[in-house]
Protein backbone atom coordinates (compact mmCIF):
# COMPACT_ATOMS: atom_id res chain seq x y z
CA UNK A 1 0.00 0.00 0.00
CA UNK A 2 1.37 3.37 -1.00
CA UNK A 3 1.41 6.10 1.66
CA UNK A 4 0.29 9.57 0.73
CA UNK A 5 2.53 12.24 2.24
CA UNK A 6 1.57 15.86 2.33
CA UNK A 7 4.50 18.11 1.52
CA UNK A 8 5.60 20.33 4.46
CA UNK A 9 4.96 23.51 2.46
CA UNK A 10 1.28 22.50 2.04
CA UNK A 11 0.96 21.82 5.77
CA UNK A 12 2.45 25.24 6.52
CA UNK A 13 0.05 26.92 4.07
CA UNK A 14 -2.93 25.14 5.66
CA UNK A 15 -1.77 26.19 9.13
CA UNK A 16 -1.39 29.81 8.04
CA UNK A 17 -4.85 29.78 6.42
CA UNK A 18 -6.42 28.35 9.59
CA UNK A 19 -4.64 30.93 11.74
CA UNK A 20 -5.76 33.83 9.52
CA UNK A 21 -9.32 32.49 9.45
CA UNK A 22 -9.40 32.19 13.25
CA UNK A 23 -8.04 35.73 13.64
CA UNK A 24 -10.71 37.01 11.25
CA UNK A 25 -13.57 35.16 12.94
CA UNK A 26 -12.28 35.92 16.45
CA UNK A 27 -10.81 39.43 16.45
CA UNK A 28 -8.63 40.63 19.28
CA UNK A 29 -9.34 44.31 19.76
CA UNK A 30 -8.88 46.67 22.71
CA UNK A 31 -6.51 44.18 24.34
CA UNK A 32 -4.58 46.91 26.15
CA UNK A 33 -7.79 48.29 27.68
CA UNK A 34 -9.00 44.81 28.65
CA UNK A 35 -5.68 43.97 30.32
CA UNK A 36 -5.82 47.18 32.38
CA UNK A 37 -9.37 46.54 33.59
CA UNK A 38 -9.52 42.71 33.76
CA UNK A 39 -9.14 42.50 37.53
CA UNK A 40 -9.77 38.89 38.59
CA UNK A 41 -11.23 37.98 35.20
CA UNK A 42 -9.16 36.09 32.66
CA UNK A 43 -8.49 38.13 29.49
CA UNK A 44 -9.76 35.36 27.14
CA UNK A 45 -12.98 35.30 29.19
CA UNK A 46 -13.52 39.03 28.67
CA UNK A 47 -12.70 38.77 24.96
CA UNK A 48 -15.26 35.94 24.72
CA UNK A 49 -17.93 38.05 26.43
CA UNK A 50 -17.30 40.98 24.09
CA UNK A 51 -17.33 38.68 21.06
CA UNK A 52 -20.63 37.12 22.12
CA UNK A 53 -22.23 40.39 23.16
CA UNK A 54 -21.31 42.72 20.30
CA UNK A 55 -18.84 41.06 17.95
CA UNK A 56 -16.54 43.98 18.90
CA UNK A 57 -18.96 46.57 17.51
CA UNK A 58 -18.68 49.54 19.89
CA UNK A 59 -21.93 50.97 18.51
CA UNK A 60 -23.97 47.79 19.01
CA UNK A 61 -27.38 48.18 20.62
CA UNK A 62 -29.70 45.30 21.48
CA UNK A 63 -33.47 45.29 21.09
CA UNK A 64 -33.63 45.39 24.91
CA UNK A 65 -31.49 48.56 25.03
CA UNK A 66 -28.09 47.14 25.99
CA UNK A 67 -25.29 49.28 24.58
CA UNK A 68 -21.71 49.15 23.39
CA UNK A 69 -19.02 46.50 23.28
CA UNK A 70 -20.09 44.71 26.45
CA UNK A 71 -23.81 45.39 25.91
CA UNK A 72 -24.54 47.18 29.17
CA UNK A 73 -28.02 48.28 30.07
CA UNK A 74 -28.01 52.02 30.88
CA UNK A 75 -29.06 51.37 34.49
CA UNK A 76 -26.29 48.79 34.95
CA UNK A 77 -23.70 51.15 33.45
CA UNK A 78 -24.79 53.95 35.80
CA UNK A 79 -24.81 51.61 38.81
CA UNK A 80 -21.31 50.29 38.03
CA UNK A 81 -20.00 53.81 37.43
CA UNK A 82 -21.32 54.84 40.85
CA UNK A 83 -19.79 51.75 42.49
CA UNK A 84 -16.48 52.65 40.83
CA UNK A 85 -16.72 56.19 42.23
CA UNK A 86 -17.08 57.81 38.80
CA UNK A 87 -19.02 60.92 39.77
CA UNK A 88 -18.65 62.45 36.30
CA UNK A 89 -20.13 59.50 34.36
CA UNK A 90 -22.49 60.47 31.54
CA UNK A 91 -24.74 57.85 29.85
CA UNK A 92 -23.37 58.57 26.37
CA UNK A 93 -19.90 57.49 27.54
CA UNK A 94 -21.06 53.87 27.33
CA UNK A 95 -20.28 54.04 23.60
CA UNK A 96 -16.60 54.74 24.28
CA UNK A 97 -14.65 51.44 24.26
CA UNK A 98 -12.48 52.29 27.28
CA UNK A 99 -15.45 53.34 29.43
CA UNK A 100 -17.63 50.43 28.28
CA UNK A 101 -14.88 47.89 28.95
CA UNK A 102 -14.06 49.47 32.32
CA UNK A 103 -17.71 49.29 33.39
CA UNK A 104 -18.33 45.84 31.91
CA UNK A 105 -15.25 44.25 33.45
CA UNK A 106 -16.02 45.92 36.77
CA UNK A 107 -19.50 44.39 36.58
CA UNK A 108 -18.08 40.93 35.76
CA UNK A 109 -15.68 41.21 38.69
CA UNK A 110 -18.49 42.40 40.97
CA UNK A 111 -20.64 39.44 39.92
CA UNK A 112 -17.66 37.12 40.35
CA UNK A 113 -17.23 38.33 43.92
CA UNK A 114 -20.96 38.05 44.59
CA UNK A 115 -21.15 34.50 43.26
CA UNK A 116 -17.84 33.44 44.84
CA UNK A 117 -16.05 32.66 41.59
CA UNK A 118 -18.81 30.57 40.00
CA UNK A 119 -18.43 31.75 36.40
CA UNK A 120 -21.60 29.98 35.27
CA UNK A 121 -23.58 32.15 37.70
CA UNK A 122 -21.60 35.22 36.66
CA UNK A 123 -22.46 34.63 33.00
CA UNK A 124 -26.07 33.74 33.73
CA UNK A 125 -26.49 36.98 35.73
CA UNK A 126 -24.71 39.01 33.05
CA UNK A 127 -27.07 37.61 30.41
CA UNK A 128 -30.39 37.11 32.18
CA UNK A 129 -30.06 39.51 35.08
CA UNK A 130 -29.02 39.28 38.69
CA UNK A 131 -32.58 39.07 40.00
CA UNK A 132 -33.43 36.13 37.78
CA UNK A 133 -30.35 34.18 38.81
CA UNK A 134 -31.08 34.79 42.50
CA UNK A 135 -34.66 33.60 41.92
CA UNK A 136 -33.39 30.49 40.11
CA UNK A 137 -30.98 29.72 42.96
CA UNK A 138 -33.86 29.91 45.45
CA UNK A 139 -35.94 27.44 43.39
CA UNK A 140 -35.28 23.83 44.49
CA UNK A 141 -36.37 22.64 41.04
CA UNK A 142 -33.45 24.56 39.51
CA UNK A 143 -30.86 24.44 42.30
CA UNK A 144 -30.40 21.63 44.83
CA UNK A 145 -28.07 23.61 47.05
CA UNK A 146 -29.00 27.26 46.46
CA UNK A 147 -25.42 27.93 45.32
CA UNK A 148 -25.24 26.35 41.88
CA UNK A 149 -27.73 25.96 39.06
CA UNK A 150 -28.65 22.41 38.09
CA UNK A 151 -30.88 23.74 35.32
CA UNK A 152 -30.96 27.05 33.50
CA UNK A 153 -34.58 27.63 32.50
CA UNK A 154 -33.83 30.10 29.68
CA UNK A 155 -32.48 28.36 26.56
CA UNK A 156 -30.92 31.68 25.46
CA UNK A 157 -28.95 31.90 28.71
CA UNK A 158 -27.92 28.25 28.58
CA UNK A 159 -26.68 28.71 25.00
CA UNK A 160 -24.96 31.96 25.98
CA UNK A 161 -22.90 30.17 28.65
CA UNK A 162 -21.94 27.47 26.17
CA UNK A 163 -20.97 30.00 23.50
CA UNK A 164 -18.83 32.03 25.93
CA UNK A 165 -16.98 28.90 27.07
CA UNK A 166 -16.27 27.93 23.44
CA UNK A 167 -15.10 31.42 22.56
CA UNK A 168 -12.93 31.51 25.69
CA UNK A 169 -11.13 28.33 24.58
CA UNK A 170 -10.48 29.86 21.15
CA UNK A 171 -9.15 33.09 22.66
CA UNK A 172 -6.85 31.16 25.01
CA UNK A 173 -5.24 29.56 21.97
CA UNK A 174 -5.13 32.75 19.89
CA UNK A 175 -3.47 34.74 22.66
CA UNK A 176 -0.69 32.16 22.89
CA UNK A 177 0.09 32.38 19.17
CA UNK A 178 2.56 34.94 17.83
Amino acid sequence: MKKFLIPPCIIILIAIALFLTARTLFPIKHLDIIQVHAGEMEVPFILAVIMAESGFDSQAQSHAGAQGLMQLMPSTAADMAARMGKTDFRPEQVWEPEINIALGTFYLNWLNSRYEGNLDLVLAAYNAGLGRVDTWLADPNLSNDGETLDTIPFPETYNYLSRIRQFQRVYRVLLRLP
